[in-house]
């Protein structure tokens, strides 16, 4: 395992203990939210405490299926890339980061276009993975005459890279379709849900996602589910056979509890045949790319040029 990004590790710590201080003052979220603080954290940004700024620049769109989904299209396009939210399946939107991905757009030369998938718990499983499916099979069918290209890239944040694996899986298991994606830029994703080693340990830390607020996530996710079954591959994608699927990059920070789910699902896709970038960043915690840090600005800087040249 190489770790990246070491030079910043001080300020990405000093940025953590802040982080925690400030959550300390706060009430504890430990498991389920109720529906007060479920409305807080969809109305507004994802780690912030203000609405999302929404772009003019996007289009919502309804797909295939009825699902809704937010498109960016500059003015060059050399590939589409389909995104997908986090928000531990529970909050989020497509209009979440409408900043970085209308950006992403331009520099990457990439047709955006985000899922607006339906959420826990009104929406539990698999209505979230449902509606990213459908999405996906729409771009299969539509993205040359749409966008003009049939190059396709596929990737999310936290549970939007969980719902891009499944979603590929599901593309090969239910419809015979592999290469058609022909990349994946999988960011701190939850790959067990039955808790992998590094989330059962990880405890009370104050950040972003700790021990607690995973197992409240995967219960609202999977409310009618046990242990056992969340090891179903169709709900933990670090148990299915991975096979067809496409070159990937993965990242993970050391200071998250996901840790193991990004380190061990790198080792398996490898060993099932597709190339794999590894990036294990230094003291981040999980979600680090929303916080104004200079590991956040190489990361960005990373995820474009591994969109710009994936796939040709």
């Amino acid at each position: 395992m190489t770790i990246t990004d070491e030079d910043c590790l001080a300020e990405t710590l000093k940025f953590n203990e802040c982080f925690a201080a400030a959550a300390a003052s706060r009430p504890a979220r430990e498991g389920v939210p109720d529906a007060t603080l479920l409305a807080a954290l969809r109305r507004n940004r994802l780690a912030g405490d203000t609405p999302p700024v929404r772009l003019p620049q996007g289009q919502d769109r309804v797909v295939a299926g009825g699902v809704k989904v937010r498109v960016f299209v500059p003015d060059h396009v050399d590939g589409v890339y389909l995104h997908i939210h986090g928000g531990g399946w529970a909050f989020g939107s497509a209009d979440g980061q409408d900043e970085r991905l209308w950006r992403l757009a331009e520099q990457a030369r990439l047709a955006v276009v985000g899922v607006e998938y339906r959420l826990a718990p009104e929406h539990p499983f698999p209505a979230g993975p449902d509606d990213c499916e459908a999405a996906a099979r729409w771009l299969v069918d539509h993205a040359a005459a749409e966008f003009g290209t049939r190059r396709l890239l596929i990737g999310g944040e936290s549970a939007g890279a969980h719902l891009s694996v499944v979603t590929l899986l599901r593309l090969r298991d239910r419809h015979g379709i592999t290469g058609a994606f022909r990349a994946a830029h999988l960011l701190f994703g939850p790959y067990d849900l039955s808790m992998t080693p590094s989330q059962r340990l990880f405890g009370s830390k104050r950040l972003l996602s700790n021990t607690e607020t995973l197992r409240g996530s995967y219960e609202l996710f999977t409310p009618e589910m046990g242990t056992e079954q969340r090891r179903d591959p169709e709900v933990s994608p670090l148990f299915a056979d991975l096979a067809g699927l496409p070159p990937a990059r993965i990242v993970v920070g050391t200071e998250d509890p996901l840790l193991d789910d990004s380190l061990f699902l790198a080792q398996r896709w490898q060993a099932a045949g597709a190339p794999v970038q590894l990036g294990v960043v230094a003291g981040a915690m999980h979600g680090f790319t929303l916080f104004p840090l200079t590991i956040t600005e190489r990361e960005l800087r990373r995820e474009r040029d591994f969109l710009s040249t994936a796939g040709r």
